[in-house]
């Protein structure tokens, strides 16, 4: 499955409504927590939505054992190891940075490991320690939208918190 930097995949896009996304996908299959639904295509995808309804990121998981995975670029996104994502898509000339989980791209999407996969899920000669990071997942917004809040917003949501208490 091929992902539109910025925008989402073919089937579902960021901006979309919910209605016009399960036009296309069908009824989610696990309505998820709060505004995420999970839906059954392969790969499968998880889509965040606003309040109004409209779709704020996609997000791409990896199947694994020979399914469909994700890609840009004529790369390879998920299920294989993050430095190799990397180092493939720098070769093509993708800007990136690193975030806590992965890496963000421009012009909108990032690649991340939850931790939940082994070094030994792609290389079985790998031992049990090998800390290389799956990439476990993509999600793709605008690239603004990966970006962590400032020392100053952190700061005035404590403040904010402090005095409500």
């Amino acid at each position: 499955m091929d992902i539109i930097p910025g925008e989402g995949v073919a089937s579902a896009k960021v901006g979309e409504r919910r209605d016009v996304v399960e036009s296309r996908l069908g009824p989610p299959v696990h309505a998820g927590l709060h505004s995420r639904a999970v839906y059954e295509t392969s790969p499968l995808l998880v889509l965040t939505y606003t309040d109004e309804d409209t779709v704020e990121v996609v997000e791409v998981a990896y199947s694994g054992g020979g399914g469909e995975e994700a890609f840009f670029d004529g790369v390879q996104l998920t299920f294989r190891f993050m430095d190799d994502v990397v180092a493939d898509l720098e070769a093509k000339g993708h800007q990136h940075e690193p975030i806590d989980i992965g890496h963000r791209f421009e012009p909108g999407f990032a690649i991340f490991s939850m931790g939940s996969r082994s070094a030994r899920d792609l290389d079985p000669d790998a031992s049990e320690d090998d800390p290389r990071d799956v990439c476990e997942g993509v999600a793709v917004a605008p690239y603004d939208y990966f970006e962590g809040p400032s020392d100053e917003e952190i700061e005035a949501y404590i403040r904010s918190r402090e005095a409500g208490a």
